[in-house]
Order: structure tokens, then C-alpha cells, then sequence
């Protein structure tokens, strides 16, 4: 298999008004992840371990940063004959719209997509997390004689209310997909009977033979997993690819977190120390990480950080994260700051009445999300409380009873949330 015959083309998504206020300023692929990532790594990564050369990013909201980071990281050599392409929502003669829809977001592109004249268009999220060789998904694909093949993950009952599940027959063919089936209605869209995880959840990651994905978009219908799939389904070769391996849709702030939190325990669920298929981020250039006289336990720590004196566990500190004396952080995702401060802005910051970048001596944080160059004042408390009702101020919001302090915010000496 010739991967320089498939075009990896990313989805950037939408408002993301489900992680927001970690959206606020930025697109969901742009979205920080284990202290130094983004999630728009994790798919580049994937591509670029599987030889697919050519690979396209859709993007349409608070877009900036994501073009600022993939113009920084994913500059392929002049040698190479692939590319990496930022396809923006545009005004057109054939189109005044913002994308609709994952559908019609690539329906919108596909002038680009022919231009690219690769045999088949993997069609991925950005705001994802898993390791996955996409030259075996697309092996499998070219195998079965598939128009279109979904990447599905076995998932149990409790799980298959909230995804869609479609059932796979003996030769994994896609036979019935239903979106959030409810509980009562599970019975008979089981692909393995009798197993632990018998239903199939769509991934929403796709292949695409580029002629059918033409021939699909010309219809209606603008969100692939609602409108395309169902109708590959009816009128086409439509396969399920089954993917054991750990995956993450991290689409809402409690999953955000949880999964931040998770790679920082002893048996974390996805790998970033795999010698042969690195995650790839922005080479930043960063000094050590300097820690003096502190308590940490179940952190991930990453570079550019000074920590003195403080009390840290079940957390993940981002880069270039400052942690002041006498502080204490559990169960909290700081993700540091974008750049170190001068003397000369410290000295401006005190004049301004406000607190430096990073959290300040004294402070207590627990079970909360500190966005970057977030300023976190002495003697502050952040602290978890029992059935937290949503909320949100200038410079915090409550979410799924977690506190977020959003970017750039400041939060004044002895507050108290």
C-alpha cells in the first residue's frame, strides 16, 4: 500500500462550546494537552507515523492559534513531495456559508481534495486521543473491497447511550447505525454477543474511496456520522474497521480533565514514551525543570518549570509553569504559561496591582483548570465543592463542578472560589 495515494484530511471542528471556556480564544484541535501538546498533535503525529504526506487541516473558528502552531511544527522538508495545507472556511462564488457541518465543511473544500489526486481521503477528528497505524486501517479497507470504512471501538452498554453504534456483521460489514441508542433500545445492535464490549462505536474517523466521497457530498445532508454514513450504508460498500486501543473523544471539560489527570497516574492509558511513534508538538527550546524542597506525587511534569517548596499531587504542570512557596495543587491541570516574564514586567505587574504570571505563595488549587498564562495571586483558594452549580465570572467559571481559570485571567491576592 502506497500511502502517498491517501490524503489525511483534519477535521478543526466547531465552537466547542462544550470545552469552553478552554475555547474561548482558541479551536478545539488548538486546545492544550498534557502540559505540552496540543490535541491537533495527535492526529498529525498518526499521519505522519503512517507516510501519508499530504494532509489538509479544516479550520473555521478562533483559528489563529491553531495556524500559528501547525505553521511552527509541521514544516516538511523542500525535498519531500507532501505537504501540509491549512483549508480555511472562505467566501466563494458557489458559497457565502461558514461550514455546516463535518460534511459540509469537506464539500466545501473539494476543489482542494481533487487538486491533492489521492485514491483515498482519510477523514479524521482533531480532538482526539489515541495512537493508531492508519496504514493497517487503510490496508483493511482496500482488503474488503470497502466505498467507505468507519474505525469503530467495542464499547459496553453504559457507554453506547452517549455514541453512535452501528452493527457489524460476520464479514464486518456495516448493517444498522443508530446515534445514542437509548438503554432500552440497545437490544439487537450488539455486534459481538456474549462479549464484555458487544457494541461497535463509531470513532468517527473514516476512508473514503475520493470518487464515493465525491459522489456522497453531492447530495444532501452536511454531518458525516448523521447524513453520510447512514446514507453509505443504503448505497454503498460500507465496512467497520474494529480499534482496541485506548481512545478518548475529548470533547467536554470532564473529559478533558479526566484524561489530563489520568496521564499523570503510574498506569496511565496512552503512551507519549513510545520510541517509534513520538508524539509531535512545537520544539520550544526549553530549559530543565527546576524543583527545590517539593512534594510531588502523580505529576506530570514538563519543561520549563520552577517549583519551590510546594505540596503537588494527581496533577499535570504545563510548561513554563511557575509554583510559588508554600502552595499546594491536587487534582488540578495547570498548562503554564506561553512565555517567562522580565524583572522589568514583574516590577510593571506590582505597579498594576497585579498578581505575577503562575500561582502565587501560600495558595491552595484543587480540582480545577488553569488555563496559560493564568495569574493565580497569594494566598488564593481553589477549592472542590460538593454539587458546584455551573457559573461563570470575569475571571473564573464553574463547569461539571470544576473551576476553570481561563487564559490570561487574573485572580487577585486571597481570593477565595
Amino acid at each position: 500500500m502506497q500511502m502517498q495515494d491517501v490524503l489525511g484530511l483534519i477535521l478543526g471542528g466547531g465552537a466547542g462550546t462544550r470545552l469552553y471556556p478552554l475555547t474561548k480564544e482558541r479551536a478545539k484541535p488548538a486546545v492544550p494537552l498534557a502540559g505540552k501538546y496540543r490535541l491537533i498533535d495527535i492526529p498529525m503525529s498518526n499521519c505522519l507515523h503512517a507516510g501519508i504526506d499530504k494532509i489538509a487541516i479544516m479550520t473555521q473558528f478562533n483559528s489563529v492559534s491553531l495556524h500559528r502552531h501547525v505553521f511552527r511544527t509541521y514544516n516538511r522538508d523542500v525535498f519531500t513531495s507532501g505537504w501540509v495545507q491549512i483549508l480555511a472556511a472562505e467566501q466563494t462564488p458557489l458559497s457565502a456559508d461558514w461550514y455546516q457541518g463535518t460534511a459540509d465543511a469537506v464539500r466545501k473544500q473539494l476543489i482542494e481534495i481533487r487538486e491533492a489526486n489521492t485514491k483515498y481521503t482519510l477523514v479524521l477528528a482533531g480532538d482526539h486521543l489515541y495512537r493508531m497505524d492508519y496504514r493497517k486501517f487503510v490496508q483493511f479497507h482496500i482488503d474488503t473491497g470497502a466505498d467507505v470504512t468507519v474505525a469503530v471501538q467495542p464499547v459496553a452498554a453504559d457507554i453506547a447511550t452517549g455514541l453512535g453504534i452501528v452493527k457489524l456483521n460476520k464479514e464486518n460489514r456495516i448493517v444498522n447505525f443508530t446515534e445514542k441508542p437509548p438503554r432500552d433500545k440497545l437490544e439487537g445492535l450488539e455486534s459481538w454477543e456474549g462479549a464484555e464490549k458487544p457494541f461497535m462505536a463509531s470513532m468517527g474517523i473514516y476512508v473514503f474511496n475520493t470518487p464515493v466521497l465525491f459522489e456522497l457530498l453531492e447530495g444532501e445532508g452536511d454531518d458525516f456520522g448523521r447524513d453520510i454514513i447512514p446514507r453509505a450504508m443504503r448505497e454503498k460498500r460500507l465496512m467497520g474497521y474494529v480499534f482496541e486501543g485506548f481512545w478518548e473523544d475529548i470533547g467536554t471539560i470532564q473529559r478533558f480533565y479526566e484524561v489530563n489527570l489520568a496521564l499523570a497516574a503510574a498506569d496511565a492509558p496512552f503512551d507519549f514514551y513510545s520510541p517509534r511513534t513520538p508524539i509531535y508538538t512545537r520544539a520550544r527550546f526549553l530549559p530543565p525543570s527546576e524543583v527545590h524542597d517539593a512534594r510531588l506525587s502523580h505529576v506530570l511534569l514538563t519543561d520549563g518549570c520552577r517549583i519551590t517548596d510546594a505540596t503537588i499531587n494527581n496533577a499535570v504542570i504545563g510548561i513554563r509553569s511557575i509554583i510559588g512557596p508554600h502552595t499546594t495543587l491536587k487534582s488540578t491541570v495547570l498548562m503554564g504559561s506561553d512565555y517567562y516574564e522580565s524583572n522589568e514586567a514583574k516590577d510593571e505587574n506590582k505597579r498594576l496591582g497585579l498578581p505575577d504570571m503562575g500561582i502565587g505563595a501560600g495558595s491552595y488549587i484543587e480540582r480545577a483548570i488553569i488555563d496559560k498564562n493564568a495569574r493565580i495571586g497569594a494566598h488564593v483558594t481553589i477549592r472542590a465543592l460538593p454539587n458546584r452549580p455551573d457559573e461563570e465570572y470575569t475571571n473564573w467559571v464553574a463547569r461539571d463542578g470544576i473551576v476553570i481559570v481561563p487564559k490570561n485571567a487574573a485572580i487577585p491576592d486571597g481570593t477565595v472560589i
